[in-house]
């Protein structure tokens, strides 16, 4: 199934292609977010009514109390929205049912969506959900070039089909061919997606110089490096460098280039 193609230039001056989501696949993962938003507020509402009847003997807070209701509309309320607004964030664009579509939220500049963004994207819902059943949303990405909903005008944002790998036989070189050969895979080191989201643009770029100028340093020089580096990126992992030798300390740092590489780096 082909689909709308859009092209990105990133502030490195970097041109990066997209697959646009359309209607029918953010339809499809709305439904399915929706579905488990509404499970969660069937349990939510059984449980209070629950807690409630079996303390209606010693107080009266959720018999005709306001605050009571309040509370249950507020909890809910987070609920239904940081549901989309923490997911998209921490988990790089994509809610439970952006997922499972294989679909994802990124910013205009082809960069991962950020804390504002998602906040932004998430609160104008409100708005798109006008007069009912998200019908402004659905008007906005079916008519707009490029399927936005006005919370992704307003936010910068756009939703896209996900990047699947493309796996090409070629003679591995330099940095790659080290990796092989050591064995190393992202799989050597697991770093969760919260973790990922601390390391910035500038904590990538080191890392992959060092990655690139690695074969190429003199012994005594590689070592400085090696210890440098790790002194200020491997502790946001929660490795202690202390007493590690060199050979497991570039190790490491290889392994969360892997992870770093997928993070900011888009194949062409």
């Amino acid at each position: 199934m082909s689909h709308e193609q859009m092209e990105v230039k990133t502030p490195e001056y970097v041109s990066l292609q997209f697959s646009l989501a359309g209607l029918g696949s953010r339809a499809a993962a709305f439904i399915i977010d929706q579905t488990l938003i509404m499970l969660f507020n069937i349990a939510f509402f059984i449980s209070v009514l629950l807690v409630s009847d079996k303390l209606s003997s010693y107080t009266t807070f959720f018999e005709g109390s306001t605050v009571g209701i309040a509370i249950v509309i507020i909890v809910i309320f987070i609920v239904n929205y940081g549901y989309f607004f923490f997911l998209e964030f921490f988990t790089g664009g994509r809610t439970l049912g952006k997922k499972i579509v294989g679909i994802r939220v990124i910013q205009d500049n082809g960069h991962s969506i950020t804390l504002l963004s998602s906040f932004i994207r998430n609160i104008m819902r409100l708005i798109d959900a006008l007069p009912t059943g998200y019908f402004l949303g659905i008007i906005m990405v079916f008519f707009h070039s490029k399927h936005k909903r006005l919370g992704d005008l307003v936010a910068g944002t756009i939703v896209v089909h996900e990047r699947k790998p493309k796996r090409k036989k070629k003679k591995l070189t330099g940095i790659e061919k080290v990796i092989e050969e050591r064995g190393l895979s992202k799989e050597s080191l697991v770093v969760d997606e919260w973790t990922l989201k601390s390391f910035k643009d500038k904590d990538w770029k080191l890392v992959k110089t060092y990655a690139s100028r690695l074969q190429q340093l003199p012994g005594e020089e590689r070592y400085q490096m090696t210890r440098q580096i790790a002194d200020i990126l491997l502790p946001k992992i929660g490795v202690d460098v202390v007493g590690k030798p060199e050979y497991e300390l570039e190790n490491t740092l290889l392994v969360l280039y892997l992870h770093l590489r997928d993070e900011w780096e888009y194949e062409l």
